[in-house]
């Protein structure tokens, strides 16, 4: 288009009088100019530079990407910060420092993560504000896909905020970085879950941001539906019964779990049910909808190869958790604290525990009633969605604080960014990642890390708690043996 027509003055119709019409003529200059000055303003809207910024636009711009292939250039939101500025990080951000103990004497040299991409699927690469992505293969359906979706929805939270850094990630469910492996140095390897003996890095898991192939969705949302069921059933109304649902296969302590179901021999006040995702999937996952599980007064929590996503969304039901000794932990239930957040069960009676347990809770409704609430309120309020993001930064904050070297972009790695993965998505993945976007970057800095734990007055804490329930376990069974003989 020429520009000096563009900008030309326009002639008017003849039937037009200047004269007697002043206010007819303004109002046709200004019809005009919109006419002229449309192209231009959607142009400006899909400037890469700025639409982030267009609040009418909260969504992937793939106009853009499409034509250029080119990732949005991300500003920081420069306005002042709100009530939540400042504001403590809930307690379990102090295992951040736990984690990476391990390299505060020696420093993470690129030797060490090197050697963690044996077994990554992906390695990220922050450099000068923007994001780069090497993949190695593939993992479990979408994990790889919804990992790398929060990483860049971190990106658009605190763009310009996040340091240099590179990390190899691993996305399989079992740690691999031996804690008797390694003296000195081992590689610094990121995944979901660790336990005791390992060292692997917990990061928040692909969940957060949904899983599409078992309609699962995103974190915020599925909060926001669980709250609307948890209205319609107070927590007395329910079925005074431990619940649980789910796949049996992936673990032996699951198929143990089936035998505490109600049989014409014993009543365990336990209702165990299974789900074969397939069939599921086939029904347009009618039955499996886990913002309408909470139906029953206490919620089964049982592991499966490894930790489990589904610890969140139980916890979040507004019932007492009935936590089957657990080997696993991921990011944040080491933050739980047993007769506060959950109820301990043992896993080598696991029947006889969940009975106990169950009869307690109903002998002594209002405390039983506040554990549930505790529970439910660190699955609503400490692991909302601004503390995740806040989790994740920190994170990463302090662990790019331990570098040795300047890290580069790796010759096979790609920009990373919203655009780079919405817009060859569809479905229920596209769904998912247009309902899980950060729409603009966060007004507000991130919470405050809190010092570290004293882990030993931590540990005792926990372990008093823990046997405290089970010497009122081992009670209730002595009296019913000695009623039955």
């Amino acid at each position: 288009m020429n520009n000096n027509r563009l900008w030309s003055r326009p002639r008017l119709p003849s039937f037009v009088n200047v004269k007697r019409a002043p206010s007819l003529l303004l109002h046709l200059l200004i019809f005009i100019s919109l006419l002229f000055l449309a192209p231009w303003i959607r142009l400006r809207m899909y400037d890469p530079v700025i639409a982030v910024e267009n609040k009418s636009s909260p969504i992937p711009d793939c106009v853009t990407w499409n034509s250029t292939g080119i990732c949005p250039k991300i500003h920081p939101a420069s306005s002042p910060a709100n009530e939540r500025g400042g504001s403590s990080c809930p307690d379990y951000f102090r295992w951040i420092h736990e984690d990476l103990r391990h390299w505060r004497k020696t420093g993470i040299t690129e030797r060490m993560v090197s050697e963690a991409r044996r077994t990554a699927h992906f390695r990220l690469t922050i450099l000068g504000g923007k994001m780069y992505v090497e993949r190695f293969r593939e993992a479990y359906q979408s994990r790889v896909l919804f990992t790398l979706w929060g990483f860049a929805q971190l990106m658009r939270r605190y763009g310009g905020k996040l340091p240099d850094l590179e990390l190899m990630f691993d996305c399989d469910d079992l740690p691999v970085v031996g804690a008797e492996q390694y003296g000195v140095g081992p590689p610094p390897l990121f995944r979901y879950s660790a336990n005791n003996s390992t060292l692997d890095i917990v990061f928040p898991d692909w969940t957060f941001w949904g899983w599409a192939e078992i309609n699962i969705k995103p974190w915020s949302r599925f909060l926001k539906e669980i709250k609307e069921g948890m209205e319609m059933l107070k927590w007395e109304d329910r079925v005074p019964y431990a619940y649980w649902k789910g796949n049996p296969r992936v673990y032996r302590q699951r198929y143990l779990l089936l035998k505490c179901n109600l049989t014409l021999q014993n009543d365990w006040n336990a209702r165990v049910y299974t789900i074969d995702w397939k069939k599921e999937a086939r029904r347009g996952f009618m039955q499996s909808n886990l913002a309408k599980q909470c139906t029953h007064r206490y919620m089964i929590y049982v592991e499966g190869q490894a930790w489990s996503v589904s610890e969140k969304y139980i916890l979040a039901c507004n019932s007492p958790t009935l936590l089957i000794q657990s080997r696993w932990h991921d990011f944040f239930t080491r933050g739980l604290v047993p007769q506060r957040h959950y109820w301990p069960v043992r896993d080598s009676q696991m029947c006889k525990s969940i009975k106990f347990a169950v009869e307690w809770g109903n002998n002594h409704t209002a405390k039983a009633k506040e554990i549930g609430e505790a529970g439910s309120h660190f699955a609503h309020e400490a692991l909302r969605m601004e503390n995740v993001y806040d989790y994740m930064f920190h994170l990463l904050s302090e662990y790019a604080k331990l570098f040795k070297y300047k890290p580069k972009i790796p010759p096979g790695a790609t920009e990373l960014c919203s655009e780079a993965l919405a817009c060859h998505a569809h479905g229920k993945w596209r769904e998912f990642m247009d309902e899980s976007m950060e729409k603009f970057p966060s007004d507000s800095p991130p919470c405050m890390m809190p010092p570290p734990f004293d882990l030993g007055a931590l540990a005792r804490a926990k372990m008093e708690a823990v046997d405290e329930v089970e010497a009122w376990e081992d009670e209730y069974l002595r009296k019913k043996d000695n009623v039955l003989h």
